[in-house]
């Protein structure tokens, strides 16, 4: 009885102002091990390679920008840029228009058996479709396209959309989708004109996780991609050398590769924040 009393009494609880500090300060705490990587890997893009090898770590240094200016001149950097955001922006809109209808195929009609197949080829490592899927652009001249890099990506980001949309289309009333079928709406016709609209927080969330994912994806990019499809996970290890690694340029060609998706999460953070709330909501 002591404990609780002096819990319920203590002065965080009843001072708003006090209480935000110690949740600031408690949500700092636990972001620090998270943060920390990337923080140091952004002050060491503006170090030169003395400073970002010196020990103890240098805090206070002179910035400068010359690892930049070897990523963009000694490299075709824009170039990957352009190529990862079109293989992204692709695996993304088939994986959306291919994931939601079976993700709907499994909540409405229970097709268990196919999201299980999907499911399956989402846990095996991606080493075991590498191999086939070389030897098949090989035979059909499609490397270095991005049809090749596309197609590989599906492999792991449409069983993400599939299973993350079967919750939210399980969460719509059957009841809203037989009324519009008694006005004369068809299957597809609800699907487009009701799921969509009424899950649109999950095709959000699916959609940022796709991309982050197809965005970041290194292993199919380093085999089936060429000079004209190379991506930036790729470009980057032109910085690691078999006798040294040039860390101010390796730092800055990561940043360059963590910012645009770390912009776009914040974007759309909203819609998984909705996303999530209604799951918990609706549970």
């Amino acid at each position: 009885m002591v404990v609780s009393r002096g819990v319920a009494g203590s002065p965080v609880r009843h001072n708003p102002a006090l209480r935000k500090a110690f949740l600031f300060v408690l949500a700092i705490m636990v972001l620090i091990p998270f943060l920390f990587p990337f923080i140091w890997m952004l002050l060491g893009s503006f170090k030169e390679e003395v400073d970002f090898m010196a020990y103890p770590p240098i805090w206070i240094f002179k910035p400068t920008i010359d690892n930049y200016v070897k990523v963009f001149v000694e490299n075709d950097f824009g170039t990957f840029a352009i190529n990862s955001t079109i293989v992204a922006a692709l695996t993304t809109f088939f994986g959306l228009l291919f994931g939601i209808p079976g993700a709907y195929a499994v909540a409405r009609y229970k097709k268990t058996g196919f999201a299980l197949i999907v499911l399956a080829a989402r846990m095996a490592p991606g080493i075991a479709f590498l191999l086939p899927w070389f030897v098949l652009f090989v035979q059909l001249k499609l490397t270095n396209t991005y049809f090749a890099l596309v197609t590989s990506h599906l492999i792991f980001t449409m069983p993400l959309i599939l299973w993350m949309m079967i919750g939210f289309i399980e969460a719509i009333p059957r009841e809203i989708e037989q009324a519009a079928m008694i006005d004369g709406c068809t299957v597809w016709g609800s699907l487009f004109r009701i799921i969509i609209p009424l899950t649109l927080p999950g095709v959000a969330a699916s959609g940022i996780l796709c991309f982050i994912f197809s965005w970041n994806n290194f292993l199919f990019s380093v085999v089936l991609a060429g000079e004209a499809t190379k991506t930036l996970p790729v470009a980057v290890f032109n910085f690691i050398g078999y006798q040294s690694i040039a860390w101010g340029p390796l730092s800055a060609a990561a940043s360059i590769i963590t910012l645009p998706v770390l912009f776009l999460a914040l974007i759309v953070q909203k819609y998984i924040v909705q996303g999530l709330a209604a799951g918990g909501i609706t549970g």
